[in-house]
């Protein structure tokens, strides 16, 4: 039984598009007859694929929580002893989402076809990781399926939490920046023109700093759109320039020599890769593997070819921690628990540790930086705000002088 992606007319006259599994498109057209449905295209889920490398392989992609909350629900029925296709079967039905629901019934056609789960997963890797098709992988060849699963769904659901919890305390930060630019340059736009206009009138020389307002003003006004334009290209200039792997090595060098920056940097990578070799390393992936999963997952290029160093040198017989000590870019303190790791042979279990504790010293961070910021961010404003009113109240206080 295949799955097979449709796009149909409902009784109502509205296009409706989902997946259904039949033994062929004619059947699949039957099932929606009978629902009173009238089928506009069918076409099998394997024709939504690109051949990357022999692989058929599909653009479809799922959200961190999506991907957490699969995993775990395909945990929780293989513990409960269902076999795998029937488990995939469930899940499609408990997602009214249909892109969810085409990428898990797409897994289970291949499935059925006889490939192994971490096969069919091969062929959504926008939806599922490296490191998620990789633990399965070495799930399936130890035979301990569902409590890799397990652990997998443990890992996925810490990593979105890190992640919305991030999130969550930089939303503050970006809209007290711009909603403090909207008012400035509302300010600059609106208000100051038709206040400084009446002392143009008098014919006054002005103070320098009410001139520079005026300039100012008069330069947002008159050329608003080239500054809108000036920050649309900066921002795609921006994107195109890190396409070249050359331009965004050197910028991932310069994340790492500014003092706040680098250490953002590399507590967020650090965090990464050492979640990434304990997920793996307690799987059962080789430790020489398992680096080069986890150098992938690193977003500084930088760090990336530490960890790819490192891997070179663990295969050459040195031990992880000595390893990671040379590239100088990883914490004295996650070395530390991972020599006393590989010394007790707890390598996978002082890792989680050491992972945890980089994704507390990296929420800590975050959260100071925060507070700082917002202090911040107040007086910056208020410092722009004294300038215009002293701009402003400058050709004033001249004025009664002279009267």
């Amino acid at each position: 039984m295949a799955a097979f992606d449709f796009t149909a007319l409902n009784p109502k006259g509205r296009t409706e598009k989902g997946t259904l599994e039949g033994d062929s498109a004619r059947q699949v057209r039957q099932q929606l007859r009978e629902k009173g449905w009238v089928p506009l295209e069918i076409h099998s889920t394997a024709q939504n694929v690109s051949i990357i490398g022999g692989i058929k392989t599909s653009r479809r992609r799922m959200s961190a929580y999506e991907v957490a909350l699969v995993t775990r629900q395909l945990a929780t029925l293989v513990q409960a002893g269902l076999p795998l296709e029937e488990a995939l079967k469930a899940i499609a039905r408990q997602h009214q989402n249909g892109r969810i629901h085409s990428i898990i019934l797409g897994v289970r056609a291949r499935v059925i076809e006889g490939l192994s789960l971490s096969q069919a997963l091969n062929s959504y890797p926008q939806a599922f990781s490296k490191l998620f098709r990789s633990t399965v992988a070495a799930g399936e060849h130890s035979g301990h399926l569902d409590l890799i699963l397990e652990r997998l769904a443990d890992y996925t659901e810490r990593s979105y939490d890190t992640q919305r919890r991030i999130k969550g305390a930089l939303i503050y930060p970006v809209v007290l920046v711009l909603f403090s630019l909207a008012i400035l340059i509302g300010l600059l736009r609106f208000v100051v023109p038709k206040i400084v206009n009446v002392f143009e009138g008098s014919g006054q020389a002005l103070p320098f700093l009410t001139q520079a307002l005026i300039g100012v003003s008069n330069f947002v006004g008159n050329w608003w759109w080239l500054i809108l334009l000036m920050i649309f290209g900066l921002i795609f200039g921006w994107q195109f320039a890190m396409r070249s792997e050359n331009i965004r090595f050197k910028w991932h060098q310069l994340i790492l020599r500014l003092p706040f920056a680098a250490h953002l940097s590399r507590s967020i990578n650090s965090s990464r890769v050492a979640g990434t070799l304990s997920i793996l390393t307690a799987s059962g992936v080789q430790l020489v593997d398992a680096l080069g999963i986890a150098g992938e997952v690193a977003s500084n290029e930088v760090i990336r070819g530490a960890v790819v160093t490192a891997s070179d040198r663990v295969r050459e017989g040195s031990s992880l921690h000595r390893a990671l000590s040379q590239t100088d870019h990883f914490p004295p303190m996650l070395v530390q628990m991972i020599a006393s790791g590989e010394r007790s042979g707890e390598l996978d279990k002082m890792l989680e540790r050491a992972a945890r504790n980089q994704e507390r010293e990296l929420e800590t961070l975050i959260s100071t930086s925060v507070a700082l910021f917002e202090p911040l961010m107040m007086v910056f404003m208020g410092i722009l705000v004294l300038v215009i009113v002293l701009a402003i109240m400058l050709p004033i206080i001249n004025l009664n002088s002279l009267i």
